[in-house]
């Protein structure tokens, strides 16, 4: 079975409550700001079918969610979620040429939250030093993700993360037998 549309209501009863609150709080106030947004981290792996306890929300999000200063500074546009109830909200910024947010709409206040791709989420994840994003790309593959997808979206937004994604998946392939 290949899994390519993510299901939030999987990580009802796993994920904290105050964690869901605050997911879909901080994406209604993203929205409302007109900030492209994405669900990332470990809340987007559990929307793809790998369902895991994580205390914080991470989003993907446009250029607009900053205000850019004389001298190079970068701040937070005013009214950009952080924190929601004491839960961290992670906002993580793009390179134009990265294209990980193409096709994700601003989500509008009431409409369900924005998750990204799994390409692009399997993109951030190979980006990631730390080896529980490697951990997760290994266990969204042996849950049946669009290997040929995320190969082909790879080669044409992240080439040089190809050897990384293919070492990961015959990991998975290994671990799945």
């Amino acid at each position: 079975m290949q899994r390519s549309q993510p299901n939030l209501s999987a990580l009802e009863g796993v994920v904290a409550p105050v964690v869901l609150d605050a997911l879909r709080a901080a994406s209604k106030r993203l929205g409302a700001l007109g900030i492209r947004h994405a669900l990332v981290g470990g809340l987007a792996v559990g929307a793809y079918g790998v369902v895991r306890a994580t205390k914080d929300v991470d989003f993907l999000v446009g250029d607009e969610a900053f205000e850019h200063h004389e001298g190079g500074i970068v701040t937070m546009k005013s009214g950009v979620p952080i924190q929601i109830h004491g839960v961290l909200v992670d906002l993580l910024s793009v390179q134009p040429d990265e294209g990980a947010l193409r096709d994700v709409p601003v989500a509008p206040t009431g409409t369900e939250v924005p998750v990204a791709p799994v390409a692009a989420l399997v993109h951030l994840k190979l980006k990631s030093p730390r080896m529980k994003d490697a951990s997760d790309v290994v266990e969204l593959l042996k849950a049946g993700i669009d290997r040929t997808a995320c190969r082909d979206w790879l080669t044409a937004n992240a080439p040089a993360l190809l050897a990384r994604f293919d070492e990961l998946a015959a990991q998975a392939e290994r671990e799945g037998e």
